[in-house]
């Protein structure tokens, strides 16, 4: 393995692709370039611990400005690109598809173009050594029963939702562009991530800070729908072993191997505010009697598992963290750095708008 890379890394700005920022930047010595558009969801302050060093740069583009990212590509010059940048939340692609499509599907094809120019341009050696490593999610998969066998790398794909239907034609787009012009490419595909700087709209920072607020915790039907949790500093490590030593055209599923029922992780992050915050807003007596069950989402996907043999047996990695140790370590991030988010809920993003108990 190479001591250094040049990765060029799409939205890298979010809470995934911040996470790898951070990794890359203070366990490693490669070298990084973050182009991100900055919607919503993109927050340089969660790169502020790195953003002066000088192995970092920034630039704010759009991945669908395949000009512009071409120009980016030719002048950075990357070993690596790293495709990060994406819409993920699924209550947003049911209410409006358009933004999904455009992002994740053309977006996908904007950078697809983009590179395979750049690449096509290297040497032979330079050529062998270029890797696309598009991020996409368990989603693709579909569901799954209780008891049944968790999704590999070659189970067919049953997208329910907009996004996962969108991320699921990206992926596809990707190992065309491999197999029709030899694109050098590897994909991952993740179970759900959690951790610091997540975006107050997904389920686990949504339910700390409503709590905090002695606001619902409003949990979709029964709350019984099954999520594999992986911690977002794991995938970080994951994200690196597969563009540095994965194989050209495979796919790396990666997982946490905590499989945890909504309810059940809702339930978690009020007993531990029980003991960190015992003092709760007027009228609360316990967190937990906050929570509410809500109607369910339409397509509301049951269960996501996946099979993670391969990237341990061909790649070394493992998660390494444990669920209920990070959790906690969450939680008190947030009880930490109540400026990182009370920003976002201050701006033009109000609470109010998240989707109730969204992943």
């Amino acid at each position: 393995m190479r001591t250094s890379f040049k990765i060029l890394v799409t939205g890298g700005a979010g809470f995934i692709g911040s996470a790898v920022i951070r990794h890359l930047i203070q366990d490693t010595a490669h070298s990084v370039l973050n182009l991100d558009k900055l919607t919503y969801a993109g927050n340089l302050r969660s790169l502020a611990e790195v953003c002066h060093h000088p192995r970092y740069q920034f630039v704010h583009q759009d991945i669908c400005d395949t000009a512009a990212v071409m120009q980016v590509l030719f002048r950075f010059k990357p070993d690596v690109l790293l495709h990060l940048a994406a819409e993920s939340h699924v209550d947003r692609s049911i209410d409006d598809r358009s933004q999904f499509v455009y992002t994740n599907i053309i977006g996908t094809f904007s950078l697809l173009e983009a590179a395979r120019a750049y690449w096509g341009q290297l040497d032979s050696r330079q050529q062998s050594q270029f890797r696309f490593h598009h991020v996409s999610t368990d989603e693709v998969y579909g569901d799954l029963k209780q008891g049944d066998a968790p999704f590999s790398e070659s189970t067919a794909y049953a997208p329910s939702s907009p996004y996962s239907a969108s991320k699921a034609s990206s992926d596809h787009l990707v190992r065309s562009w491999h197999r029709t012009y030899g694109l050098p490419v590897v994909i991952s595909n993740s179970s759900n991530n959690y951790g610091p700087y997540q975006f107050p709209e997904k389920l686990i920072p949504h339910i700390i800070l409503s709590a905090l607020k002695g606001q619902a915790l409003p949990v979709y039907g029964q709350g019984d729908q099954i999520r594999d949790w992986l911690y977002v500093e794991d995938h970080a490590r994951a994200l690196v072993q597969v563009f540095s030593q994965g194989h050209v055209g495979e796919t790396y599923n990666i997982g946490g191997l905590s499989e945890k029922q909504n309810i059940e992780v809702v339930r978690s992050v009020c007993t531990i505010l029980e003991e960190l915050v015992p003092n709760k807003p007027e009228g609360v007596r316990n967190y937990v009697d906050l929570i509410r069950l809500v109607s369910d989402r339409p397509g509301h996907d049951r269960r996501y598992a996946v099979n993670t043999n391969k990237i341990v047996q061909e790649l070394g990695w493992a998660p390494t963290r444990n669920f209920e140790v990070c959790l906690r370590k969450t939680v008190q991030w947030y009880l930490d750095h109540s400026d990182w988010w009370e920003e976002i809920l201050g701006g033009d993003y109000a609470l109010a708008r998240i989707a109730p108990g969204q992943l």
